[in-house]
């Protein structure tokens, strides 16, 4: 490891790269008020509006929240964001103003779903979302949807009749679309009529139990919505959030106590954060949002109509649960990094009220070779993270493990539950040998290995780099 002084000096010369480097274009739509979850969510995300180009905050109804939008409420917490920007800029670059990020608060229309869609039934919203599909920018434009999406297909149905069938399939292959369910009936009819439309979505509605099964309620649903066994309970409860979030000044107290689970609508944003695990663009490669695969699902009692064509939808994966058994679900996806997420957002919250020096910072993980690597079926790979620090200085743990269901090189599991064993997995340099045996034909794909780099810092941080093997014959 360099020493401190050399990495330091190295960070300080990256950090205005990281600054500027293309961020996410994001524009949230959000049913804020329906329940506490969406207040959560936005505290959240203001946090990591460095790691952002936020378009747009748009107040929207719901099956919820059906004659109404807050966006008062919005302005609100971004008004806290605003006390507390100079500090969090302090400890990472690239933090936009409140001042910014108010002007971007619309709305929608204060009716329920496809009943705001149509001829003369444009919004603040819709408009300010058909302005951020005609920018120049070739970067796509990602809608996370915490409500119902009725803004989005409002604006999509304006530019199908107003605009030439180029400029319509333009402005949808721009489109990135994570919706927390279905809470109106205007996202089926999205999915139906753009059938190009990249989607992310658990479908289904919550009076047939939807949210029960969606892969999102695995961020905190373990009592509630998810019931999902093997997650720790103890790091999304509201004394966890009290100590961690709320005490923490302006922005931490407009974090309201949770009234079914904490923080619902924050997977559709957590996979675009640069943690180095997260692919926004690979849903099947999985991050702290989750794990989706492109596929057209059964028809499900939930479902409001049956879905015709292929979506990014739930996906399981094994994980050793806090319990010490073995889960196979699409709820672990999320919960499987849930201790890096949270203390992440807890070290984040510091940053509002503390100087650099009193606060943690994640550790920075380097490979010392290649992040795609090809091999035969048993050669040796030999792995490296020389070059890893920590910019506070800290010392730093190494995992590195096989991330079975995120390639296409599949292997069933030994008893232990892992497929693949890797030698000196906790230590900088690893290796292992790609399996010959209980492997399927042809015996050739991709291999997802993460090595997790965890600082000793309080929090303890976690960040990542991926190395991808393409097995070769």
């Amino acid at each position: 490891m360099p020493s401190r002084h050399a990495f330091l000096l190295l960070l300080a010369c990256c950090l205005p790269l990281l600054a500027s480097a293309a961020k996410p274009r994001v524009f949230v739509l959000t049913d804020i008020e329906n329940e506490p979850d969406d207040a959560m969510s936005l505290v959240r995300y203001l946090t990591y509006a460095n790691h952002f180009e936020t378009e747009g905050l748009v107040a929207t109804t719901s099956i919820h929240q059906r004659n109404h939008v807050a966006p008062q409420r919005i302005r609100q917490i971004v008004t806290a964001y605003g006390k507390v920007r100079d500090n969090l800029e302090l400890h990472e670059p690239g933090f936009p103003t409140g001042e910014h990020l108010l002007a971007l608060v619309t709305e929608g229309l204060p009716v329920y779903g496809l009943l705001g869609v149509g001829e003369g039934k444009d919004s603040s919203g819709s408009e300010a979302l058909i302005r951020a599909l005609d920018r120049d920018d070739s970067r796509p434009l990602w809608v996370p949807v915490w409500g119902g999406p009725s803004v989005l297909a409002q604006a999509l149905a304006k530019l199908r009749s107003t605009r030439a069938p180029e400029q319509l399939a333009r402005a949808v292959a721009k489109l990135r679309v994570y919706a927390i369910s279905d809470q109106d009936d205007s996202g089926p009819w999205l999915r139906k009529e753009f059938p190009g439309l990249f989607y992310i979505v658990s479908p289904g509605f919550s009076a047939g139990g939807a949210y029960h099964h969606a892969t999102w309620s695995g961020i905190s649903g373990d009592y509630f919505h998810a019931r999902c066994p093997g997650a720790d309970f103890t790091l999304v409860t509201n004394e966890w959030l009290d100590r961690n979030i709320r005490k923490k000044g302006p922005l931490g107290a407009e974090y309201p106590h949770w009234e079914y689970l904490m923080e619902g609508d924050t997977p559709s944003f957590l996979n675009l954060i640069d943690n180095g695990l997260n692919h926004s663009e690979h849903p099947d490669w999985g991050g702290w949002g989750g794990r989706y695969e492109l596929y057209t699902p059964r028809p499900q009692k939930w479902h409001l109509v049956p879905e015709t064509r292929p979506i990014w939808t739930d996906a399981d994966d094994e994980v050793m649960g806090a319990d010490g058994r073995w889960h196979d679900t699409n709820h672990a996806t999320i919960w499987r990094w849930r201790e890096a997420y949270q203390n992440d957002f807890a070290a984040r919250m510091d940053w509002t009220v503390k100087p650099y020096k009193e606060a943690n910072h994640p550790p920075v993980p380097k490979l010392g070779h290649a992040a795609r690597l090809t091999a035969k079926p048993g050669e040796r790979v030999d792995l490296s993270a020389e070059g890893t620090g920590d910019p506070d200085g800290d010392a730093v743990s190494y995992v590195w493990f096989y991330y079975n269901e995120a390639g296409t090189f599949p292997l069933s599991s030994a008893r232990s539950g892992q497929p693949l064993e890797i030698k000196a997995y906790d230590q900088p340099k690893a290796w292992f040998v790609v399996p010959t045996a209980r492997v399927m034909a042809p015996g050739t794909g991709q291999m997802h290995i993460i090595l997790a780099v965890t600082d000793h810092g309080s929090p303890r941080l976690t960040r990542y780099q991926r190395v991808i093997v393409d097995v070769v014959k």
